[in-house]
């Protein structure tokens, strides 16, 4: 499903214009981002999942066309753990 098959389906499902749709769709997605940049990001919506920031630590890899070790740096990274009502629909 792409963003606008879900501002189709919203502005279907609650009768109102795409336009407007697409708007609440992105105000949500800027809310879970803005929420996500502070120090402790965490956004809860409870019966669907939790998105949280992870800090991964700075690790070796390997090139896989050339096979030399390469440094990867430390970087944040998003994770999704989801909730018991989406557990249990899919």
């Amino acid at each position: 499903m792409t963003k606008a098959d879900l501002v189709d389906k919203a502005a279907k499902d609650a009768k109102i214009s795409k336009v407007a749709a697409a708007a609440a769709l992105n105000s949500f997605m800027d809310g879970i981002t803005k929420s996500l940049k502070k120090k402790e990001g965490k956004v809860t919506l409870v019966g669907f999942g939790t998105f949280s920031k992870v800090r991964r630590k700075a690790r070796k890899g390997r090139n896989p066309q050339t096979g030399e070790p390469i440094k990867i740096k430390a970087c944040n990274v998003v994770k999704f753990r989801p909730g018991k009502k989406l557990k249990e629909a899919v």
